[in-house]
């Protein structure tokens, strides 16, 4: 009678959905849960200028023969890994906001931790492989086209894509491995680790040491080695060229730099949330966590398309040409 018992509380109805071991119980916007279908229309917005703007970049590059050159083949890279970025997120977000659904299965939730974790660190590989070209095409401008090749971005795309993933399979398996307590409660509209980690009811020594390393290894490095090929670039450009040159090398370097900004600034607040402000209100770190991971795939096709020529032209024939037709 004790074993039947037990079969059957799990298809009861009486079940509280945050105890199901199969689900894990995303969160909206705090506060302000009746107001969700109209929050949606920002996020809405936001999602289609990414999507529309990345492939807009993408489509351009491809159809256009004279693009295909190292920087135009980073930047597709880099539209690519935006792209990426706002889908893993988009229809947890989405069906949240809209139909109030708040489960997601745990494989559901793994694969969306998985792509989320491994597009952001795609997006700081790429910015530092396009820091390198924008360093060569400055400073060894003569070796520019023998150094960097299609062959070669061809191969460093695929470390970088082989470095991100290696970097994210080892956590998502510690993590899946662990277990987690009754509560399944996140408390975003996403499955990210650092939030998936405290419910765990088990020692999670390991992987905090494994985050660790990450984020040493790429999080960290990452910026300091951009940040050291803009001072070589300066270095270059004050020691040698004349004002007009100097201004036309910065001005190509601009929507790189800007970028990157994108990406770390964020990035950096979010850090600074967590560690100095725990206790603020969970609003602020629920925006926070959004504007980390909306800024750059909506920010970047709009520095390129505003910032490079090419791409700005070849989005109005694009435009124009369907006009036409």
């Amino acid at each position: 009678m004790q074993n039947t018992e037990i079969l059957v509380l799990p298809s009861s109805s009486m079940v509280n959905t945050t105890q199901d071991p199969f689900y894990f119980i995303l969160t909206g916007i705090p506060g302000f849960e009746a107001y969700h279908i109209w929050i949606s229309n920002p996020f809405c917005c936001l999602y289609t200028i990414s999507i529309m703007g990345n492939t807009a970049i993408l489509t351009v590059i491809r159809t256009e023969p004279s693009l295909i050159q190292p920087m135009y083949l980073f930047l597709s890279m880099l539209a690519l890994t935006d792209l990426g970025l706002t889908l893993s997120t988009l229809p947890t977000v989405i069906q949240l906001l809209w139909f109030n659904i708040q489960k997601i299965s745990f494989e559901g939730c793994f694969a969306q931790f998985f792509f989320l974790h491994a597009f952001s660190l795609m997006e700081s590989s790429v910015l530092l492989a396009m820091s390198f070209d924008r360093y060569v095409a400055i400073c060894r401008p003569l070796h520019y086209a023998t150094i960097l090749t299609n062959s070669v971005v061809g191969r460093m795309g695929l470390a970088i894509l082989c470095r991100c993933v290696l970097a994210v399979l080892p956590s998502l398996f510690l993590l899946k491995c662990l277990l987690f307590c009754c509560s399944h409660l996140l408390s975003h509209s996403y499955c990210l680790h650092q939030d998936m980690i405290r419910l765990v009811c088990a020692d999670i020594r390991v992987n905090n040491w494994y985050a660790f390393v990450v984020v040493l290894l790429i999080i960290v490095m990452d910026p300091l080695l951009i940040m050291l090929s803009y001072t070589l670039i300066l270095k270059s450009i004050l020691g040698t060229a004349s004002w007009t040159e100097r201004l036309r090398a910065l001005n190509n370097c601009l929507s790189h730099m800007l970028a990157v900004l994108v990406l770390y600034v964020p990035m950096v607040g979010v850090s600074m949330t967590h560690r100095f402000a725990k206790h603020a209100p969970p609003i602020v770190h629920v925006i926070m966590a959004n504007i980390y991971l909306l800024a750059p795939p909506v920010m970047n096709p709009i520095i390129y398309s505003v910032k490079t020529k090419q791409i700005r032209q070849g989005i109005f024939h694009l435009l124009f040409q369907r006009k036409m037709h």
